[in-house]
């Protein structure tokens, strides 16, 4: 993990353990260099902020026009509206992974 994030990857434990499992490799092994550029394409791959951030935006664009009005977009920027949807561990700490996915889960529209 530590060299994919000296080269510009941010895998998670969970995705390291993921790219493992599926090149059956034993999390203690060697990895032979192939396997490594492999891996590390692979989560460049799904990485791809550019392709995440259009697709957030996206979302707050529902009739495709791909344009968002600047006070819209304004709130949705705000860490502090994102850190209400976090939750705080009674040592002050947040566990980002599940931050992440709370954040990224769709809006209820009724």
């Amino acid at each position: 993990m530590a060299v994919m994030r000296s080269l510009g990857a941010s895998p998670t434990p969970g995705e390291v353990q993921r790219h493992l499992q599926l090149h059956r490799i034993d999390r203690d092994a060697e990895l032979d260099f192939s396997t490594f550029l492999t891996i590390m394409y692979r989560q460049l791959k799904q990485e791809e902020p550019q392709r995440e951030i259009l697709r957030a935006l996206a979302a707050l664009d529902p009739h495709g026009r791909g344009l968002i009005a600047e006070p819209e977009l304004r709130a949705k920027l705000t860490l502090d509206d994102l850190l209400r949807e976090a939750k705080v561990g009674p040592n002050g700490t947040i566990r980002y992974e599940e931050f992440v996915r709370q954040v990224c889960l769709p809006s209820v529209d009724y």
